[in-house]
């Protein structure tokens, strides 16, 4: 079985970009993005690991932190990084995990259980199922992965969207529903009674006795 939604995230020590870090200690009371790469200098993720640097202070304003993992050692990731900002514009400006035993991988079910060996003598094509993307909460449990194949580019902007909706539905007794922005109406959870729901909402729209639409009740003033 491998993880799962709601499965805490494996603790691990790993060296990387920013020094040797302890994933758990390191997390604190943040969110985080974890997301993996199949090898150094490889097209597609330099794209995307510039475009992260970029938007990093998206992440930021909502507490969360971004690492990286490439299935290669800590030093190679500093000189892919100098590539990185001469084709991209931008550097990570977030650490960047070395895993070049492919302990993590193999932690994070990226690559089969008992996987082994040194990753200079891997291809990316070897690696091609490390490209997750592992949204972990300040309770240390997973709560999104995506998995993309090597040839499409992650999109980032979705990743903040899946995390606007994630801290909004962990304050409040709410769902998002499809392509939902902040700011946008939300719908009341299907755990809440009707008679609960009058208490935290007042009135709601119900095109189904199921469907309680109400405004996001971050933007409502109190």
């Amino acid at each position: 079985m491998g993880l799962k939604i709601g499965d805490t995230a494996p603790d691990f020590e790993a060296e990387t970009t920013e020094g040797t870090i302890h994933f758990h200690d390191w997390l604190g009371d943040s969110w985080a993005v974890l997301f993996s790469h199949p090898k150094d200098f490889t097209p597609v993720c330099t794209t995307e690991l510039g475009y992260m640097a970029n938007i990093k202070a998206e992440f930021d304003r909502r507490n969360v932190k971004i690492i990286g993992l490439s299935v290669d050692s800590a030093g190679d990731h500093e000189a892919w990084a100098r590539d990185i900002e001469e084709t991209q514009g931008t550097a990570p400006n977030y650490p960047l995990i070395g895993d070049p035993y492919l302990t993590i991988a193999t932690l994070y079910d990226m690559l089969p259980a008992g996987t082994s060996g040194d990753a200079k003598d891997r291809t990316p094509a070897d690696n091609q199922t490390v490209r997750n993307v592992f949204v972990i909460g300040p309770d240390k449990k997973i709560k999104l992965i995506l998995v993309y194949p090597m040839t499409t580019g992650r999109n980032f902007d979705e990743v903040l969207r899946v995390i606007d909706s994630l801290q909004l539905t962990a304050q409040h007794k709410v769902s998002t529903p499809a392509n939902w922005q902040q700011g946008d109406d939300v719908i009341i959870a299907g755990s809440v009674s009707n008679d609960e729901a009058k208490e935290l909402f007042g009135e709601w729209e119900e095109p189904k006795p199921y469907i309680r639409i109400v405004p996001d009740p971050s933007k409502v003033p109190a």
